[in-house]
């Protein structure tokens, strides 16, 4: 055989093993990034600020009729009540992707 040829045929071979090994490293590469998220758990997202703040009662200012006081306390409740819900649509939301409480 020719010289030539046998080392055309090395170099041939020698790029083939190269580019085979290149491929099984990306898939070790995949592989244990798939595990690694897998072994992480999930990344819920953060609560949203609103959520988390109270809501204060209506001021008592001296000599105001005590109906102007109530509407008042009826309009922080309906506040209150309405961020509560979020929170439950927040919580379904969550429970929708990442399934059911355990």
């Amino acid at each position: 055989m020719n010289v030539s040829f046998r080392k055309r045929t090395a170099l041939a071979l020698s790029l083939l093993l190269i580019v085979s090994g290149c491929s099984a490293t990306e898939r070790l590469n995949r592989a244990s990034a798939t595990k690694g998220q897998a072994a992480a758990g999930i990344a819920l997202p953060p609560l949203p600020d609103d959520l988390r703040r109270q809501e204060a009662h209506a001021p008592v200012r001296e000599g105001e009729p005590v109906i102007a006081i109530l509407a008042r306390e009826r309009q922080a409740l309906d506040r209150a009540n309405a961020r509560q819900r979020r929170s439950a649509q927040f919580y379904d939301d969550l429970s929708s992707r990442f399934g059911p409480r355990r």
